[in-house]
């Protein structure tokens, strides 16, 4: 796309205000910086942290008005003068991670995630619910192009996450991990990832659709929390000497799941945190977990070359974003059911309608 035939109007979903509700309108669209290309975005995935960032329930601010959104896929239009690694035409994402610092001891071991200056895509700068975003050239994630953009969109934030958080876990090829909240967005990717990654993933999560889900993806068991008269002995027995899972990923959006996990996973083993529940704490018994030597952990977003395994999984066919697309014009409607908890997989947004 030359740079005359680039619009300097877009429509996009705009957060006024904290609380929302998103406002579908014609926005500005903006020219990239030295280090940042612009990104015709054509399809969005829609993650809990965007309805986490417009009812501000974090504690860390967000721009306002915002533009959510941080699991873009698109095609580079325009980029600035000093990037020379991303050409016009490339398919790339604008993921959580938008750009960081580079210089600080965090992102000079890859830890990217943990720079203390990052910028945050649908949080501190806007992100990918628009027809036109900004990136840093050095983050957008590489696309190949015979990818679908509209399938691997939800690998940006939420197939990269859970493979992120199974390589924290440290569980190997033949162990079992159990996920909570298999049945929603990340969950549905982790049950892929780590069967991919050669582990027997235990599903739980609620009501008999998601478990129909969770095992055509995958999942060796799948543990009913609305009708389990007892989980933990329930995830126990799912695991062959009953001693319960190598590791537990809490991908859950509510606070109970992570107080349970010490009680079901097995001795040393490891219980990763990645859901964020509003005011949420962590309690574990320390007797517990000292003699039976759990690790509680957590894990964030994963770097640049995590990004690039994940999104290689998918390109060799491993990973299946279960989704449905519906419009950018009706991303409140997706909010209302995702509040309602009525979302099993991925909802992704089509910027064109």
């Amino acid at each position: 796309m030359a740079a005359n035939q680039i619009p300097t109007e877009q429509w996009a979903q705009v957060i006024e205000k904290t609380g929302g509700p998103v406002h579908y309108k014609k926005i500005p669209v903006a020219k990239p910086g030295p280090d940042e290309v612009l990104v015709n975005i054509k399809y969005s995935g829609v993650c809990h942290t965007d309805l986490h960032a417009m009812n501000g329930d974090w504690p860390l601010p967000t721009k306002i008005p915002l533009v959510g959104g941080h699991e873009g896929a698109g095609v580079v239009v325009a980029r600035g003068e000093l990037v020379k690694d991303v050409q016009i035409g490339d398919h790339v994402g604008i993921k959580w991670l938008n750009g960081s610092c580079l210089s600080c001891s965090f992102c000079m071991q890859s830890d990217e995630s943990l720079c203390p200056s990052p910028l945050l895509s649908g949080y501190t700068v806007d992100g990918s619910f628009q027809q036109y975003a900004i990136g840093k050239a050095a983050h957008v994630a590489r696309i190949p192009k015979e990818c679908s953009l509209e399938a691997v969109s939800p690998i940006l934030c939420a197939g990269l996450t859970v493979y992120k958080a199974l390589k924290e876990s440290g569980v190997r090829p033949g162990q079992e991990v159990a996920i909570v909240g298999a049945g929603g967005g990340l969950g549905s990717l982790a049950i892929q990832y780590a069967k991919a990654m050669g582990l027997h993933p235990i599903a739980i999560d609620g009501g008999e659709e998601k478990g129909k889900m969770c095992k055509a993806l995958g999942a060796s068991d799948y543990i009913d929390f609305t009708t389990s008269k007892n989980l933990v002995q329930d995830v126990k027995a799912a695991t062959p000497d009953g001693f319960g899972p190598h590791a537990v990923l809490l991908l859950a959006v509510s606070e109970g799941p992570f107080q349970q996990a010490s009680e079901y996973v097995r001795s040393r083993g490891t219980i990763v945190c990645v859901g964020l529940p509003a005011g949420a704490f962590l309690k574990a018994p320390v007797f517990d977990t000292v003699v039976r030597m759990i690790t509680i952990k957590g894990s964030y977003v994963g770097n640049r070359q995590d990004t690039a395994e994940a999104i290689d999984f998918f390109r060799r066919g491993l990973i299946k974003a279960p989704y449905k697309v519906v419009g950018l014009s009706q991303l409140q409607e997706v909010f209302d059911l995702m509040k309602a908890n009525k979302i099993a997989g991925r909802y992704v947004v089509d910027t064109s309608k």
